[in-house]
């Protein structure tokens, strides 16, 4: 009987060490891919949540300030300390019974009356009347203009011909600068500070219009209020993306 014989078997020949070093260098681009993703969209959520948002109009409520197409950057921030003041433009949720097709579709308005005061409309011309004060003419240089170049008259819009609104606590008055064409505070009310969404403080697109939105200064209800009022919500506040989600607001 023959004794067995051994054969030898070649093992199968393992990755090299460049091939090794390679597969590391794969898993570590994939892992650092990743992070910058989970990094870059926990810092664009925290951004939109709570910092800044943008917006683009649709609507002509706000003509001439800000025109359809526009983009706008809304402080979502600042709001949180330092409350909203007259002449101040917000994006806010509408109110109930004002959505589009179910859809709450923000607006986009200008801050009038302030809570505690009341809002009057008289011959086309808003004013406003702090507690225990005097009611004082509101100068509105931002108002859309006519062909004749003065300004737009402020009319009565919803049914009854409401002209005159107590503003209560935590509520705002908001009239679009476009007057004929807005659907605002004339309709359903004073909004309430929850429903506000930011303050618009730059027009960022299209790039040859540029603009950061001031609140103007109101001078002559600022003097009539000195005394017993607010003085500071009434002061001027200057005004002070890759690829991003951008709301759209209506007028």
């Amino acid at each position: 009987m023959l004794p067995p014989v051994l054969t030898y078997v070649q093992p199968a020949a393992g990755p090299t060490g460049a091939e090794r070093s390679a597969v590391r260098r794969t898993g570590g681009c994939l892992l650092e891919i990743v992070e910058t993703v989970v990094l870059t969209a926990v810092i664009y959520l925290v951004i939109h949540n709570f910092v800044a948002q943008p917006f683009e109009v649709e609507q002509n409520s706000m003509v001439a300030t800000i025109q359809p197409g526009d983009y706008v950057l809304i402080d979502k921030l600042t709001p949180r300390w330092d409350d909203f003041a007259r002449g101040d433009v917000v994006v806010f949720d509408p109110p109930d019974g004002y959505e589009q097709s179910g859809v709450r579709v923000p607006f986009i308005k200008r801050v009038i009356g302030l809570p505690g005061e009341t809002v009057v409309l008289e011959n086309g011309v808003v004013f406003i009347k702090p507690p225990g004060g005097v009611a004082v003419r509101l100068d509105e240089p931002y108002l859309v203009t006519g062909a004749d170049g003065t300004s737009a008259p402020t009319l009565p819009r919803d049914a009854p011909g409401t002209t005159e609104w107590i503003v209560p606590d935590g509520h705002y008055f908001v009239m679009g600068d476009n007057r004929p064409d807005s659907q605002d505070s004339r309709f359903f009310g004073p909004i309430e500070r929850d429903l506000i969404v930011g303050r618009a403080f730059v027009r960022y697109f299209p790039l040859d219009r540029i603009t950061l939105f001031d609140s103007p200064p109101y001078p002559g209800l600022v003097e009539a209020v000195r005394d017993d009022w607010s003085v500071r919500a009434h002061q001027p506040r200057g005004g002070s993306s890759a690829i991003t989600h951008v709301s759209i607001v209506r007028s």
